[in-house]
């Protein structure tokens, strides 16, 4: 079918409201070809796209056929994960509650049983359910930080991990075979009768517990610290702080951001990964003299911090809380004999090699993945299996860590409460998050981050994101200002890595010095990002690295 088929099949078939949402557009031939040119990829972080309709948006009836695939998936496994069950949870975005309930009627019209939360829940409790209930797997409707307009739909599997590759692909195979999304079937609950779950307020109450006991110091004195904090009208609202409370802390909300606004009208930006989602935080953060700003993305899986130090809030990077964190951790456990002898820290590709530092002066041994948390989960339940190693920390670059393995996925109300811990601790010493960064700094060289994002959107992005990759993989440059490249790291042909990666679409770049720069295609926007890591003696030198790492990598963007 042309574009224009399926487009004419749409007004013809769906319903009211998407058939008018398309004959609006009847003479725009271009938006047409926009909405229906290819089916919404299933890609390896899921569904994540613009609401719509049209096949090359997301919409109820792309939500009803990417579960009919996953269903089919799931009836061909056994027939005890039929009743083992999927767990579904949603976060604040347009159409995100609908979008679960679509999703668990058509698990259900399968005969499949479906567990929904009553409201909105964070990502990372979402890992937790599927291993606390023992179901087949998970759904997260979610579009993370992305836009109001953006909205999203992630699987797990029964580990409690994002499906890896290997199991996508044949989720996706199940999809790709469904050749009229209009046609599935989809009950509503009273249809559903006992095929619908919905679960009970004591599994929040199990996964506060289990979040709780990962403190390391739960006497410390928590009577001076002041905290800032936002969910940026996200799901970590009720679980960060119930969490900190319990524990003590006081926690000073942004009223503001705490309402679950489906077009975060009160903040500037969602993402914790930009200056502007803190901006109304440190406004409240100046005005009570607080000593760190905390903030979760909408499906609270990443956190962001910034920190009083000599007068002025800094924001911390992801690479730099980790790292911060990672030291507290092993030093703590190291002083209270709790760390393991055959500890492991998981890192990916394109995270700092700070943490490896680190690790190396604890003796815990350090293991890389590709992007994708999934990959660390997976390491986490392999090591388990074999009991050869323990795992004591996983984190990637994006503001994304996970402490305890109850989830396995990153967990920002983890991250949280540990945050506001190694705070206390420093705070006794006479020192911030940044002097603890600082000390890190002295012992093991100066380690600057960066992450640059390059947006191709329309019919040709993804071709410019193509032909920008393969340039840098045909005609990899020599050296960025007067520091050599000397090697290249191919993650697609295999070539020059170490085994046990699975084959993608990414570059890296390994300078002499030990500064890198990695290129790869997002998995789920139509980005082409650039990750610089850069290894300086100070701030001054690392700063002029990475000015001509730049120049020279992200010349033709």
């Amino acid at each position: 079918m042309t574009y224009q088929d399926k487009y004419q099949h749409w007004c013809a078939h769906a319903d009211e409201a998407t058939r008018a949402e398309l004959l609006a557009i009847a003479d725009n031939d271009q938006e047409i070809k926009e909405r229906f040119f290819r089916e919404m990829e299933f890609g390896t972080g899921g569904l994540r796209g613009v609401i719509g309709a049209g096949t090359n948006r997301i919409n109820k009836y792309v939500i009803r056929k990417t579960t009919q695939g996953y269903a089919e998936y799931i009836k061909a496994v056994a027939p005890e994960a039929m009743e083992r069950g999927v767990v579904i949870a949603h976060d604040n975005r347009r159409f995100s509650i609908e979008f679960a309930e679509e999703t668990a009627g058509v698990l259900a019209a399968n005969g499949i049983r479906a567990y929904l939360f009553d409201s909105l829940r964070p990502t990372p409790e979402l890992s937790f359910a599927v291993r606390e209930l023992k179901a087949y797997g998970g759904v997260v409707i979610t579009a993370s930080h992305n836009p109001p307009e953006y909205n999203g739909y992630k699987l797990y599997d029964e580990r409690g991990c994002q499906l890896i590759p290997s199991e996508n692909d044949k989720v996706v195979a199940e999809i790709d075979k469904i050749t009229d999304p209009l046609s599935i079937r989809s009950l509503n609950r009273s249809e559903a009768g006992n095929l619908i779950v919905v679960l009970p307020e004591e599994l929040d109450e199990t996964y506060y517990r289990a979040v709780m006991k990962i403190a390391l110091q739960p006497n410390l004195d928590k009577s001076k610290i002041k905290i800032v904090y936002s969910p940026q009208h996200g799901t970590g609202n009720i679980p960060v702080r119930t969490v900190l409370k319990r524990l003590g802390y006081c926690v000073i909300p942004v009223e503001e951001q705490c309402v679950p606004d489906t077009e975060f009208s009160k903040t500037l930006n969602p993402n914790p990964e930009t200056a502007e989602a803190y901006s109304l935080a440190l406004e409240y953060a100046k005005r009570s003299d607080a000593d760190i700003v905390i903030t979760t993305d909408p499906d609270c899986d990443r956190l962001g911090v910034a920190v009083k130090h000599k007068g002025e809030y800094i924001r911390m990077t992801g690479n730099q809380s980790a790292a911060v964190l990672l030291e507290y951790i092993l030093s703590q456990r190291a002083a209270q004999g709790t760390l393991p002898e055959n500890g492991v820290m998981f890192n990916t590709i394109v995270t700092s090699d700070l943490g490896d530092r680190i690790c190396e002066n604890y003796g815990v041994s350090v293991e890389k993945t590709l992007t994708g948390f999934k990959f660390i989960g997976d390491k986490i339940y392999r090591h388990e299996l074999t009991g050869d190693k323990t795992f004591v920390f996983g984190y990637e670059e994006s503001y994304g860590c996970l402490i305890s393995d109850c989830v396995r996925d990153k967990d920002a109300v983890q991250a949280a409460m540990m945050l506001c811990e190694a705070t206390v601790h420093y705070q006794a010493k006479g020192m911030t998050l940044i002097d603890a960064l600082e000390n890190l700094y002295e012992k093991y060289g100066f380690f600057q981050d960066a992450l640059d994002n390059f947006t191709f959107k329309g019919l040709d992005g993804a071709e410019k994101i193509t032909a920008l990759v393969d340039g840098l993989r045909k005609d990899p440059p020599a050296k960025a200002g007067e520091v050599a490249v000397v090697k290249l790291e191919d993650y697609e042909s295999q070539i020059m890595i170490d085994a046990g990666f699975p084959k993608s679409n990414v570059l890296r770049f390994i300078l002499e010095d030990g500064s890198w720069v990695a290129v790869r295609p997002s998995g789920t926007e139509p980005k082409c990002k650039f990750y610089f890591s850069v290894v300086a003696n100070s701030r001054e030198e690392a700063s002029i690295k990475l000015q001509n790492m730049r120049q020279i990598f992200e010349k033709n963007c």
